[in-house]
């Protein structure tokens, strides 16, 4: 009998975890980045207003033969440069992409894109 309640108890612990790591991916939300325009010239303002939440999955839809999106850090943001060395560069035109918690920066590497405002940083709480 003893064992029987291990078992059972082993069980209830995997159903709780089971729970609640459901609960954590329930609440995550998604969002087109640009909404309907999607990643483009003017979507460099399109975070302002919204909440993020770590595990928030945003999703860049664009012309693939016309823009990329890269994952950069702070530096990458403000110079407009694919830093550091080995950012992750996305380039299906169809991306989807999980926030970490923090600030998370994207820019466009197509010459002068990011220059011209495509590029935008995302605060995830």
């Amino acid at each position: 009998m003893a064992g029987r309640g291990s078992a059972m108890a082993a069980v209830g612990m995997l159903v709780l975890l089971c729970v609640l790591l459901h609960g954590e991916m329930a609440e995550s939300a998604v969002f087109t980045v640009g909404d309907r325009g999607g990643w483009g010239m003017g979507a460099g303002s399109w975070a302002n207003g919204k909440r993020f939440k770590a595990g928030d999955v945003l999703v860049f839809k664009y012309d693939s033969s016309a823009h990329n999106v890269v994952a950069v850090n702070a530096a990458g943001y403000k110079g407009c440069t694919a830093a550091p060395r080995g950012a992750k560069v996305y380039k299906s035109g169809n991306d989807r992409v999980t926030l970490a918690r923090g600030t998370n920066y994207f820019i466009c590497s197509f010459p002068g894109h990011c220059q011209a405002g495509m590029k935008i940083a995302v605060t995830a709480a």
